[in-house]
């Protein structure tokens, strides 16, 4: 589950305000938690950029004092700029994966449909964010800090080199992922950062309590089997590297 997810899982109750709601926007929010609100966004479609970020970043101190998600509509800059949790955004506004790329993985990001396109596009999107667009962003960070000697394991799942049916677009993003590693690794050679592209099939996780509950688990992988093949791998001399390791379960796929 990622961050933004973890955050939303709990919320019952969403307010939606513009900033100038009778007896004032900071009392009725505070009001409004009280009450039992545990989500808030700030929609407000006439204020000037300045006066809209002043009524954000005051939205966005309270919502962390009282302990509550806050997110601005339509405006990626203004949530940034007020440092609040994430933004919901209209078919008009910046794209998703903009959007990400500008409040980082741990943002909220809504964004409005209206027809089943674009509730199939946003789901596309949504994938390819997180499968593919989230591990460039994550892999961009962690290059600053790597040095000579380190090593790199991209999780990707056994999708990034087989097709499932009726999953077109977590095949894509998997198989975008692995190209991703494979350029990677080349381009990180001459600074003897290795990368490794892991590759596994069906594993023994909590994830299956919610994707197949009835799941026949006794045949998958287990975890532990999977790090030890990791361990190995990242043990290898200076002079050794695995590039890809594939992990199947003895039955193959289930």
């Amino acid at each position: 589950m990622s961050a933004a997810s973890a955050r939303l899982s709990g919320v019952r109750l969403y307010l939606i305000s513009d900033a100038s709601p009778p007896g004032g926007l900071i009392r009725l929010l505070e009001a409004a938690v009280r009450g039992g609100v545990d989500m808030f966004q700030l929609r407000e479609k006439n204020f000037a950029d300045s006066a809209l970020l002043e009524a954000a970043a005051s939205c966005a101190r309270t919502c962390s004092r009282l302990g509550v998600p806050f997110i601005v509509n339509d405006r990626a800059d203004i949530a940034l700029a007020a440092h609040a949790d994430g933004v919901h955004l209209g078919q008009d506004d910046l794209p998703v994966g903009a959007a990400r790329a500008l409040l980082g993985p741990a943002a909220i990001i809504g964004l409005s449909t209206h027809s089943r396109e674009q509730i199939d596009a946003a789901g596309i999107s949504t994938v390819i964010d997180t499968n593919l667009n989230g591990l460039f962003l994550m892999t961009q960070a962690a290059l600053a800090v790597m040095k000579r000697g380190s090593t790199i394991v991209n999780n990707l799942s056994i999708a990034a080199e087989r097709v499932f049916p009726g999953l077109a677009a977590y095949n894509a993003s998997k198989h975008g992922a692995l190209g991703f590693t494979n350029t990677l690794r080349e381009e990180l050679r001459p600074k003897g950062i290795r990368v490794i592209a892991l590759m596994t099939g069906a594993t023994d996780t909590a994830i299956w309590n919610t994707l197949w509950p009835n799941a026949p688990r006794r045949k998958m992988m287990s975890p532990e089997t999977i790090a030890g093949t990791v361990v190995h791998a990242l043990l290898l001399p200076d002079n050794a590297t695995v590039e890809k390791i594939v992990m199947m379960p003895t039955v193959g796929t289930l």
